[in-house]
């Protein structure tokens, strides 16, 4: 009797990125042990779940997220206990943060050594990015520190000059250390002399409210800043991996340098396959304060277009928990308020709305954008495929279900949500988390500070077809 699995999730519609098929799902020491077709009966366990039918996901990769982040005086309001029970509320059993450095007296490899000491009250699963701001000649040092730690990728902006910005010498720089430590580069792509001239000159008229966000930051300044960044990684012959892309043309750039050989990703997030920038004229303008902006709705529906194609990678929620009292602030200077959304718990059920129907077509594609894509992107071991021998991380869902998002019923720990009032489908019904449910029908059930660091792998190995899921192509 000892020997029984922990729990079994039977009569599911088991969903890879691949294909799907009619299965139970078979779970032992936090991993799934077997995949045993719906055809034979369902193995004894200590537990069991019965899918009747609905949908099985592996658990969300999001990669890309800002936990405890401070930038200028304002800190968001979250910590990784409340962030990571918002993801698994969520159906992300997996998070990918940010070691920035928070002034020039942190250095890269302390901002992430004091990132993942925050990380240890974490209830699901953690990784890493590192960040540079500026070169120096510590940088290969601490670089290789951070590979040996297990956190095999770098972000610069190339925005946000006087906190941020990387310089073009040093992203060149970062670049080729990447590639020496079989890394990957993540960019904020912005151009920042555009976005500084423009900002200024409608400062000038006095049009510096919330509500010229998107005249301030426009499409060509995005785009230009990703051929411009292309260039370089082509040059360095650096995988590069660009986040929240907001336009068709920023995508289509990436495509056109995939098609010449090089390894490059286009990352987008909910609000902007979804909101527009009609959303600056609302009641609670301040809501939608990001970097990118929203933007104009032909834009969206292309955008849309890009990703039901597959020319975009990877849906990640870019989280940033500030609440509407800090945004209202200076809601009257754009130059002066934090800007990012919550997003973390919503990731799932928008991202799901746009691409998934009632009678679950569409799901393959969901699922490679918001876990296997960023899972075998990001390196991050065992995450992604539901397949022996990978982590019991799962999410079951009725495709059909609708409910109404209300931004003060959230977990995340702010008061608001950019996607309130909204009707949205693919909710999780189920999560189980390293094999624990840790949501049912009962609600959430704390599993406790029990998140792992996850310790990712090089780009090149992470990105090769695992032998596991080459059993599991051949068996769908």
């Amino acid at each position: 009797m000892e020997n029984r699995p922990d729990l079994v999730i039977s009569n599911a519609v088991v969903v890879n990125a691949d294909g799907r098929r009619h299965a139970h799902v078979v779970i032992h020491g936090g991993k799934i042990s077997e995949v045993v077709e719906a055809i034979h009966p369902a193995p004894d366990a200590v537990a069991r779940v019965d899918a009747g039918g609905r949908l099985l996901l592996p658990g969300g990769v999001d990669g890309h997220c800002h936990v405890a982040q401070v930038t200028g005086r304002f800190r968001t309001l979250d910590d990784y206990a409340v962030t990571s029970m918002a993801a698994l509320w969520g159906g992300t059993t997996t998070i990918l943060d940010f070691g920035i450095p928070r002034d020039s007296m942190e250095t890269p490899l302390e901002a992430a050594r004091n990132k993942i000491a925050l990380a240890q009250q974490s209830r699901c699963d953690v990784g890493l990015h590192g960040s540079v701001v500026t070169w120096d000649e510590t940088v290969p040092a601490q670089l290789e520190e951070l590979a040996a730690m297990g956190i095999r990728s770098v972000k610069m902006y190339t925005t946000n000059r006087g906190s941020t910005l990387a310089d073009n010498d040093t992203i060149l720089r970062v670049m080729k250390q990447m590639v020496r430590l079989d890394g990957l580069t993540y960019i904020h792509a912005e151009h920042d002399a555009i976005i500084t001239d423009c900002t200024e000159a409608h400062a000038a008229e006095g049009d510096i409210g919330i509500r010229h966000l998107p005249l301030t930051r426009p499409e060509l300044a995005e785009e230009i800043s990703v051929k411009e960044t292309l260039a370089m990684a082509e040059y360095t012959g650096a995988p590069v991996y660009f986040v929240h892309q907001s336009t068709p043309g920023a995508v289509d750039l990436v495509t056109d340098a995939r098609l010449r050989g090089l390894p490059a990703y286009s990352e987008t997030c909910p609000h902007y396959l979804t909101l527009d920038e009609t959303v600056y004229g609302e009641r609670f303008p301040e809501w939608y304060a990001c970097c990118p902006p929203m933007r104009s709705a032909e834009t969206v529906a292309a955008l849309k277009d890009r990703m039901l194609s597959g020319a975009v990678h990877t849906v990640s929620s870019d989280h940033s928990c500030y609440d509407l009292s800090q945004k209202l602030e200076r809601s009257d200077d754009i130059r002066q308020m934090p800007h990012g959304l919550p997003g973390v718990e919503t990731r799932m059920p928008v991202t799901f709305t746009e691409l998934v129907s009632p009678d679950g077509h569409g799901a393959e594609r969901f699922t490679e954008v918001f876990a296997a894509g960023p899972a075998r992107i990001n390196a991050v071991p065992g995450k992604g495929v539901i397949a022996p021998g990978y982590d019991a991380d799962l999410v079951l869902v009725d495709p059909a279900e609708v409910r109404t998002v209300s931004g003060a019923g959230l977990h995340m720990g702010t008061d608001f949500s950019p996607f309130d009032g909204k009707d949205l489908r693919g909710w999780p019904q189920v999560v189980v988390s390293a094999g624990r449910i840790v949501l049912d029908e009962n609600g959430f059930h704390d599993p406790g500070p029990v998140g792992r660091f996850i310790e990712r792998r090089g780009f090149t190995e992470g990105t090769r077809l695992p032998a596991e899921l080459e059993t599991a192509n051949s068996q769908s």
